[in-house]
């Protein structure tokens, strides 16, 4: 059987390609998840694609996939900036964590440059748009077959 990856979207990113789509374009979630599904069954992975805007739901998600995944992508959204609850469910997986943001967080506001869970991440993609999901899981599918 193959090995699942859990994809989890913070807040805000149920509204991708209607909130700010000069930002972060013009693509839905289900678009996005469309694609890295399709490049999920072309490296031989399964994808589990989860969103939330609230935090105690992505943090049991986070626990969950203790017991089921083998690697975790995770966009956390404006939690990258102030979730240290997020950080410590990280830091309690022992699989490779990816995080990726669709826009530049360091171009942006200077709230935004720092992110508590890339001191987890074991690597960080930003700025790639919608495409850094896909880079993510290619990364991460790396990452397992090392």
């Amino acid at each position: 059987m193959s090995k699942l990856i859990t994809l989890l979207n913070g807040p805000n990113l149920n509204l991708l390609g209607l909130r700010q789509p000069e930002i972060y374009g013009r693509e839905t979630l289900d678009d996005v998840a469309a694609k890295v599904a399709d490049l999920a069954e072309e490296l031989g992975v399964r994808v589990k694609a989860l969103q939330s805007n609230h935090e105690g739901q992505l943090v049991d998600w986070i626990q969950e996939a203790r017991g089921s995944s083998a690697g975790i992508i995770i966009n956390p959204g404006a939690y990258s900036h102030s979730s240290i609850a997020i950080l410590d469910a990280l830091n309690a997986f022992d699989g490779p964590v990816l995080e990726v943001h669709i826009s530049n967080i360091h171009k942006r506001e200077a709230f935004r440059h720092h992110s508590f869970v890339s001191q987890r991440a074991d690597g960080v993609i930003a700025g790639c748009g919608t495409e850094g999901y896909l880079l993510a899981l290619r990364r991460i599918t790396s990452l397992l077959k090392a």
